[in-house]
């Protein structure tokens, strides 16, 4: 089923002048070269305004900072799972901001399940396991930022 078609997502589109970015991508360091710059690049292709720190990084930023620059300002959190995900304690930190966010209703959370299994994702985060997710072993990065697209448009 497409994203675009899941009334949750399209009865509360995430719109704002606060809104810098169209997307957040929430990773792994280790997820970089498998899929999720990838990703990124399709979601700029696609014609969206991507928060991915190789594009938004810059020397000397706060990291910190500038994760919750980014996450504050933009209309979806994109959140690729995986087991590197999953162990890191930072990653965790973005997920509970972007959760907060779309808890109140001002941000939309993907999930983008890489080389995990449900039974993961559910010991993980129950709550994180209930969302309507696309699983990079079914979709490849430029589907998964087609149907993004499409819901953003």
């Amino acid at each position: 089923m497409p994203l675009y078609t899941l009334s949750s997502l399209v009865q509360h589109p995430i719109q704002g002048e606060n809104n810098i970015y169209d997307v957040f991508i929430s990773h792994a360091t280790e997820d970089k070269d498998t899929i999720v710059r990838e990703l990124a690049i399709a979601l700029q292709n696609e014609g969206l305004k991507v928060w991915y720190d190789e594009f938004t990084l810059h020397i000397g930023d706060s990291l910190r900072r500038s994760i919750d620059k980014g996450i504050a300002n933009s209309r979806v959190g994109i959140v690729v799972i995986s087991p590197d995900f999953m162990r890191k304690g930072w990653t965790n930190l973005e997920l509970d901001g972007i959760f907060n966010r779309s808890a109140s209703g001002e941000q939309i959370l993907l999930p983008i399940w890489h080389n995990v299994t449900s039974q993961q994702v559910t010991a993980y985060s129950p709550s994180l396991a209930d969302k309507v997710a696309r699983n990079t072993a079914d979709f490849f990065a430029s589907e998964i930022a087609h149907e993004i697209a499409a819901l953003l448009h």
